[in-house]
């Protein structure tokens, strides 16, 4: 699996802790950002890891910011996205299992590192059930044929 990981300024520290994860569970991961805690624009660090998911280049992606608002609702402006954001273990599984969710919305002024790595862990770890949620996942992305 390879995970294509961002944030804003907002979401900088808890990104540092999620790649300390994916390095202890041996994910490979390219990390487009910031390499400081100056002011930037969300846009700006949510489509690269959008871009690379829908293109097939990542198989997922995680991006950080305050809320998680932001980075979430720019993601889901690329066609082929399906990022959720997340700030629970119950609704990390789930959005995998019933959403096939391919990128992870958080907010690091929401939850902290411990529950953080819970959800992204929980997240990377859980299949896509299929089934009856595939009809549901077609007619989603039909949306963006309109």
């Amino acid at each position: 699996m390879k995970v294509a990981i961002s944030s804003d300024h907002g979401g900088n520290q808890l990104r540092n802790e999620i790649t300390n994860l994916l390095t202890e569970l041996d994910i490979e991961f390219v990390d487009y950002g910031p390499d400081s805690g100056a002011s930037v624009d969300y846009p700006d660090y949510a489509v690269p890891v959008a871009n690379d998911v829908a293109a097939g280049k990542a198989d997922r992606g995680i991006l950080i910011c305050g809320t998680g608002i932001g980075m979430s609702i720019a993601a889901n402006k690329v066609k082929g996205i399906r990022c959720a954001l997340v700030h629970d273990v119950f609704s990390a599984k789930a959005t995998r299992e019933h959403n096939d969710s391919n990128i992870l919305a958080m907010g690091e002024r929401v939850i902290g590192p411990g529950l953080a790595r819970e959800i992204v862990s929980t997240w990377l770890g859980t299949e896509f059930e299929g089934g009856r949620h595939e009809r549901r996942i077609d007619k989603m992305m039909d949306l963006e044929k309109q």
